[in-house]
């Protein structure tokens, strides 16, 4: 009963693309998940829930998922390229692809500036190596240790707080203005603080 009740929400939806005041024809959406569905996330992670169960912890092999986001963890670059293979081979079969364009690789660990070999895909193609990585909106550094940079964090919230500063800063209270600017400060000593302890 209940996968015919799944089945029958799933079938059976249609799209079509607006663009200003044209409209594309009707088109027949024959898989994925619907977005904002409070179900979909569920669906989405029992369908690629094989991936999640590539990790080898005894050999420092760790997948983490969120969604569609993954993050391969290894301690080698061979047992790196292992995994992505692995992992391209189960979402090949899953009717999924690995997307070259939003895939990186780092280093972390006390030879993290050192060079390593390129990280290949099926099709030839390789994954860059950069120096700091965005994981779900952190920024994670290569580091001799983990470390996350703040900088961009940072920024918005700066650029949001003088947004709202310069919007109310002839209008407001003394007292508004007083604590704007002892969030500034306060964030500022935060910002310093999570560096140290990392």
């Amino acid at each position: 009963m209940l996968l015919q009740v799944l089945e029958n929400w799933l079938s059976g939806c249609f799209a079509f693309v607006k663009w200003y005041d044209s409209r594309s024809s009707v088109f027949d959406i024959r898989f994925g998940v619907r977005q904002g569905s409070v179900l979909s996330p569920y669906l989405f992670s029992v369908y690629i829930d094989d991936v999640g169960k590539l990790c080898d912890f005894q050999n420092g092999s760790f997948v983490l998922l969120y969604a569609d986001d993954i993050l391969l963890i290894t301690s080698s670059v061979s047992e790196l390229q292992s995994l992505v293979t692995a992992c391209e081979e189960l979402l090949l079969g899953l009717d999924m692809s690995l997307n070259v364009g939003k895939s990186s690789c780092i280093r972390i660990g006390p030879r993290y500036d050192k060079c390593c070999t390129n990280i290949t895909t099926s099709n030839g193609r390789q994954l860059e190596w950069v120096n700091e990585l965005r994981y779900l909106g952190i920024f994670i550094v290569s580091a001799c240790g983990f470390l996350v940079s703040l900088d961009h964090a940072k920024r918005s919230f700066f650029r949001a707080a003088n947004g709202i500063f310069g919007k109310v800063g002839r209008i407001a209270s003394e007292e508004v203005l007083i604590q704007l600017l002892l969030l500034r400060q306060f964030v500022g000593r935060q910002q310093v603080a999570l560096h140290r302890q990392y």
